[in-house]
């Protein structure tokens, strides 16, 4: 049987590429650049499936120049904001993505962000590395407590859950906010918020988990930052659309925001260079899922959902 035709815009994990190859007719782009709009165009003419990832934009005005060969699109992750997903489907191409498997490695760096940002972790970094650490005292870089905190958690999903799991290991009083209230089983004692609002009165410390969608555009906008308790810690590993990036720092100006755990922002690659000036924001170049038991597990997943489409099946992950 003739192998179904397969393009990889990006260069997955080794276990991932070596399965593909096996099962595929498949193409690579080992120069790991992000497919461009004209790529993805002459792909659809020359391919049945493509892997991307976060960083090819499937916008609808790229979509409608589609050729009626390509049948499905099986993202190499969770979220697909950089999917018009009417678009896809008007076309009748199958969209899937990655859920599951990379909940527990975000919500380790959610807990590292988080951690980093509350003691300290850039200046304290800096200072030792710079060779400048030359005095101590009780009052030397004194930071936030995370043991014990109320924790705020937007977006109470795998990965909001996952993180709530490992806040509970430092004792913190996890509250939510979701769309609908989760069952007693998975909420595990958190407690259930059902507005932003409510929920961001008690959040010492707030993370967000949500996806980034036109309702949840600038979440964090300048009333809300108003409405946290003085000098809250803020944490976001899911999207930077999430945050308007102005009000931030204005926040942290006023001190209204203590200190800040970034691994996404508005504009990536390359972040918010005003950010840098502030040694209470710990950044990450939006990492949260980059181990290689994760990346193995991401690009399998993937490649499940194909052979399950060209076996004549509903992929699991079909959106």
């Amino acid at each position: 049987m003739t192998k179904k035709r397969l393009w990889i815009t990006r260069r997955l994990s080794d276990a991932t590429l070596d399965r593909a190859k096996r099962d595929y007719d498949v193409v690579i782009n080992y120069d790991d650049t992000p497919g461009t709009a004209t790529d993805l165009i002459a792909a659809s003419a020359d391919f049945d499936a493509i892997i991307p990832c976060h960083s090819e934009l499937f916008s609808a005005e790229v979509v409608a120049q589609f050729s009626d060969r390509l049948k499905i699109v099986a993202n190499h992750s969770v979220g697909v904001d950089h999917c018009d997903l009417p678009a896809l489907k008007g076309r009748k191409i199958v969209v899937t993505n990655t859920p599951d498997v990379l909940s527990d490695a975000t919500a380790e760096l959610a807990m590292l962000l988080m951690l980093g940002a509350a003691r300290h972790a850039v200046a304290g970094d800096r200072i030792v590395r710079t060779g400048s650490w030359d005095s101590w005292s009780p009052a030397f870089m004194v930071g936030k407590q995370v043991t014990g905190a109320r924790l705020g958690i937007i977006g109470m999903g795998r990965v909001g859950r996952a993180f709530a799991a490992k806040a509970r290991g430092f004792d913190m009083e996890v509250h939510y906010f979701n769309r609908s209230e989760l069952p007693a089983d998975q909420a595990q004692s958190a407690i259930y918020h059902d507005s932003v609002e409510s929920l961001l009165e008690v959040a010492d410390f707030l993370s967000l988990h949500c996806p980034a969608t036109p309702e949840t555009l600038d979440l964090m906008n300048p009333d809300r930052f108003a409405r946290l308790p003085t000098g809250a810690v803020l944490v976001n590993t899911a999207r930077g659309a999430l945050i308007d990036e102005d009000a931030l720092m204005v926040a942290l100006d006023s001190g209204q925001v203590a200190a800040a755990g970034l691994d996404c922002f508005k504009i990536e690659p390359g972040g918010n260079p005003a950010l840098a000036k502030y040694d209470n924001v710990f950044m990450l170049p939006h990492i949260g899922s980059a181990t290689r038991t994760t990346r193995d597990a991401m690009g399998f997943r993937a490649l499940d959902n194909l052979n399950d489409f060209f076996a004549g099946k509903i992929p699991k992950d079909t959106l």
